[in-house]
């Protein structure tokens, strides 16, 4: 590698950090034409479904813009280095890392310049040519320029796995406060359609319409929003993210703490720490969404807008709605098991399934998994004892706190600690 390319790849690697939507899973791409990778196994940023490791060459094709988003480091009006990869320079290190079994896949996003449609056009370059000349079936992620042309990202979406496109921050009044430029129209438009086209391909395969409908983004389409430059609530995040996944689909919406990197009055100031506890409260929010059955009017709503710091949001509702607990485990339904605190997926299916043979025991219980000693104050089962009194919530989460061995708060945050 030369050292200009070194250079290059230093540059457009770190300006691409800053973007967490890489990781995925879902394509069905097998390698059945003697090419070279396979991404049928999906891709993830650190670990696949398996349990593998692996990892994506992660870069920017340029991180010159045409834009100045305050939240961005790549901003026109940032003084960095810049640098643009040329389209054989992306292909040839894609295949050189892969070759030596650096990575397993390519995220590619970039910055705009000159415009969209200029931009938008290598890009797709760039993954046209993996697929049909160097023959490559590993794990493609493409970030879709806003106001590219349709049949652009058409094109696109023949050959990348998943395509993405940025939300930014997570309401249209935070995204005008920083990058006055731009409007979630922008984002809405593309996602939309790209939202049609899967639908369509799909369904011109079931029809037999076409009798081999080729591949259109197969794991689907993700999006990003900036958490905490802004004074959105989680509340207002979260309403925002349960949208798109109605409006278009998406199979993941991730949450990036702000790194302050830019000496502006309107984003916390340079030194402040991201708020990394927030984005995983955001991301367990998100989960109990997509996989627990819970509206988000259920976790957040305008008398609760904003999420606990010391507990866990499904915790959180649990004490908030106590009048529906205890469970009782041996008769309730897989839905209402699914929402007592200490109860994954696995446990709930686990438990409906070993009751058909008895009725179940704590003891039972705690091989099967769950987290006994939080679950316990939320359920009974064969052998519970009865009580005359149940502490209230307040009382319950000190006590919760209490017994974990969480390293955030201990102490419930309606209390004053001294120490």
């Amino acid at each position: 590698m030369s050292d200009r390319i070194r250079e290059k790849l230093n540059i457009l690697a770190d300006a691409a950090k800053y973007d967490v939507s890489c990781s995925s899973s879902g394509s069905k791409r097998k390698n059945e034409n003697g090419g070279i990778g396979d991404a049928s196994n999906g891709i993830c940023h650190t670990y696949t479904e398996d349990g593998r490791c692996v990892s994506l060459l992660k870069i920017l094709l340029t991180n010159h813009c045409i834009y100045d988003c305050a939240f961005c480091v790549s901003r026109k009006s940032n003084d960095v280095k810049r640098a643009a990869f040329t389209v054989d320079e992306v292909v040839e290190l894609t295949m050189s890392f892969y070759r030596r079994n650096y990575i397993e896949g390519l995220f590619l996003s970039s910055g705009i310049f000159k415009n969209a449609d200029f931009t938008m056009e290598r890009l797709v370059r760039i993954v046209k040519r993996l697929r049909l000349e160097e023959r490559f079936n590993g794990y493609i992620h493409l970030k879709t320029i806003p106001g590219a042309s349709p049949e652009l990202l058409t094109e696109a979406g023949l050959y990348a796995d998943r395509m993405s496109i940025n939300l930014e921050m997570p309401t249209e009044a935070g995204l005008k406060l920083l990058a006055p430029d731009k409007s979630h129209d922008d984002v809405k438009k593309p996602l939309g359609f790209i939202q049609n086209a899967i639908t369509q391909y799909k369904d011109e395969k079931k029809t037999g319409l076409i009798k081999s409908a080729p591949k259109f983004v197969p794991a689907g389409q993700s999006t990003q929003m900036v958490i905490g430059a802004t004074p959105e609530t989680d509340m207002e995040i979260m309403y925002s993210a349960d949208q798109y996944y109605k409006n278009f689909s998406l199979k993941r919406v991730y949450y990036s703490g702000y790194i302050p990197i830019s000496h502006d009055t309107r984003m916390p100031v340079i030194g402040s720490q991201p708020p990394l506890l927030r984005e995983n409260r955001l991301y367990q929010t998100d989960w109990l969404m997509r996989f627990y059955g819970f509206g988000v009017q259920e976790l957040l709503n305008p008398k609760n807008p904003h999420l606990d710091v010391d507990i866990d949001p499904k915790l959180s509702w649990a004490l908030r709605n106590l009048h529906q607990f205890p469970v009782d485990i041996n008769t309730a339904d897989y839905k209402m098991i699914l929402r007592v605190p200490g109860i994954g997926v696995g446990s709930a299916n686990k438990i409906v399934q070993a009751r058909k043979f008895g009725r179940l025991y704590s003891y039972q219980l705690q091989k099967i998994g769950i987290a006994y000693n939080r679950a316990k104050h939320f359920i009974r089962c064969a052998d519970s004892p009865y009580s005359l009194s149940e502490p209230d919530a307040p009382q319950l989460k000190g006590l919760i706190l209490a017994e974990s061995n969480s390293k955030y708060l201990k102490t419930a945050q309606n209390q004053l600690s001294l120490f």
